[in-house]
């Protein structure tokens, strides 16, 4: 059970890092206040085979549409993507992944709404960073120099999702560790360093809490390992840079109600200090957030 006597000795032992501030910076013309005022993300899926389907938007114009609700919500970003992240579900190609995402891209840009793409892909990258993406949602280490030099070239963000692997589809076992803290710290630090020598000067880092680990199916244990790096996530921010989390979901705990895990989870992402909130329920999240304000 988590406790309060956990949490007050939690801070304790990592005091210093809960005084971490952040860098602030803009992106589309809008100033991101995260040491003040973490901000949300909002999702759309142009992949069938997403599993939350409130996200699923299978044409541009549903995309574009749900996009342009999800700013109106609340999402200062809204984060596209091709491919699903789940293991079993179709490989979707840079040529086909460009083909979908294009013309979402450049219309939700045209009516002033911040974008994200998720992707591995560096065609990918520098093709919607052309077309007016603000970040790259780099799920993938592979050719990851490429992709940093286009996100300097167009100065946008890049979210550095820690992947155990070539990319977040060819991932092998998690590394189960009583804290995960410094194994993320350390391939967060490498991939700046990189980063930082290509020319990206805006970065969030993001402890990839949403992948798919064949050794994280044990929903206790995954549970687990999600609700410790939630709320160890201040430690990250020691790096210099803003975290960026993708919200869960606990199926086995929430059953029907799993359209609230996501708010569950972000209470404990917001205790950790999360600068982003990566969700499917921005309404939901922003009153969460908005509460949390209050005291």
């Amino acid at each position: 059970m988590l406790t309060l006597e956990f949490l007050a000795e939690l801070v304790e032992k990592n005091r210093p890092a809960s005084q971490a501030r952040v860098p602030e910076f803009a992106l589309g013309g809008r100033e991101f206040r995260f040491n003040s005022s973490p901000s949300i993300m909002g999702v759309v899926n142009l992949s069938a085979g997403s599993w939350y389907r409130e996200s699923v938007c299978l044409s541009a114009d549903a995309a574009i549409a749900r996009g342009k609700v999800l700013a109106a919500q609340g999402a200062a970003i809204v984060d596209v993507g091709a491919e699903s992240t789940l293991a079993n579900t179709e490989l979707v190609g840079a040529d086909a992944q460009n083909y979908q995402l294009l013309p979402v891209v450049r219309a939700l840009r045209a009516a002033g709404v911040l974008v994200s793409v998720e992707t591995y892909h560096p065609e990918v990258t520098r093709a919607c960073l052309a077309a007016g993406a603000n970040i790259l949602n780099l799920t993938g280490t592979d050719r990851s120099e490429a992709m940093y030099r286009a996100v300097a070239e167009h100065q946008a963000a890049v979210i550095l999702c820690y992947v155990q692997g070539a990319n977040v589809r060819a991932v092998g076992d998690f590394d189960l560790t009583s804290d995960p803290v410094p194994a993320m710290y350390e391939f967060f630090a490498r991939e700046i360093e990189t980063a930082t020598r290509c020319g990206v000067e805006k970065i969030f880092v993001d402890p990839g809490l949403g992948f798919y680990y064949r050794n994280l199916q044990d929903s206790a244990v995954r549970v687990r390992h999600q609700m410790t790096t939630f709320l160890n996530t201040f430690r990250l921010r020691t790096l210099g840079f803003p975290t960026c989390h993708a919200l869960p979901h606990a199926f086995e705990y929430f059953g029907e109600e799993v359209r609230s895990a996501e708010p569950f989870f972000a209470v404990l992402a917001a205790l950790g200090k999360t600068d982003l909130f990566r969700t499917h329920e921005v309404p939901r999240i922003k009153a969460v957030l908005d509460t949390l304000r209050v005291f």
